[in-house]
């Protein structure tokens, strides 16, 4: 599988939704995890990411225009020990109680499925990050927008390679409905070192019209301690 320019993939596709992307970076010594959120409605663009004890949860930017919390307030991210957890919805709290209890991410992932948002069927992308660096992604989706059908599935990096990652996010593009993402996570370049870098490089890519927030986090594989940067929109 080629290696991507992840600016070039972000740059040229004005609405990938929500995407997660973990991997390790350049000088090998960080495990790298991205969580971003994008919107289209109004009630998806009045979101925020803010910081708790465990993790990130997104919030109402103004209360007073939140319409339908039930897709769009969750936790997309929960530290479990030295691992981490990252989603784009409620299912981060599903993983986390299986894990809790000495049950995997994979049984975990097969009491949920795609979003019951008709007529897109948002498809839920997940990811567990463990504290030597390797992780696993997932997508659960709608059989080519048939809601009778989930297509789980299931990939395994066990030993990432330094400056790279992958990259998965809930459409394809632009549309109506929404084209769910097709194929095995991309397989995308991380040439930086440092949260911060990295974070700016992704914030600029992303759609200007269409990003609302953004986590970085660059975790040191041998003593734990990480390093968290949070872009939001609306602040």
């Amino acid at each position: 599988m080629k290696t991507l320019d992840l600016t070039n993939l972000l740059e040229s596709n004005a609405y990938p939704g929500r995407g997660i992307i973990l991997g390790r970076s350049a000088d090998g010594k960080s495990a790298v995890s991205v969580y971003f959120i994008m919107g289209r409605s109004e009630n998806s663009r009045n979101r925020v990411f803010t910081e708790t004890e465990d993790g990130i949860r997104t919030e109402a930017f103004d209360p007073s225009k939140m319409v339908d919390p039930s897709l769009i307030i969750y936790h997309p991210v929960r530290k479990m020990g030295r691992g981490l957890i990252v989603t784009n919805g409620d299912q981060t709290d599903t993983i986390w109680n299986y894990l809790a209890q000495g049950r995997t991410f994979q049984e975990a992932l097969r009491s949920r499925e795609f979003e019951p948002d008709c007529p897109n069927y948002t498809p839920r992308i997940s990811g567990l990050l463990s504290p030597d660096g390797s992780f696993q992604l997932s997508i659960l989706k709608s059989a080519d927008g048939d809601p009778s059908c989930c297509h789980r599935y299931f990939y395994l990096y066990d030993h990432p390679l330094c400056g790279e990652g992958r990259f998965i996010h809930t459409y394809m593009g632009d549309g109506t409905p929404l084209p769910s993402f097709e194929g095995e996570p991309e397989r995308v370049a991380i040439p930086e070192n440092d949260a911060s870098s990295l974070a700016e490089r992704v914030w600029n890519a992303l759609n200007a019209d269409n990003k609302v927030s953004l986590f970085v986090r660059f975790t040191d594989i041998e003593t734990g301690s990480a390093t968290t940067v949070i872009k939001n929109k609306n602040m």
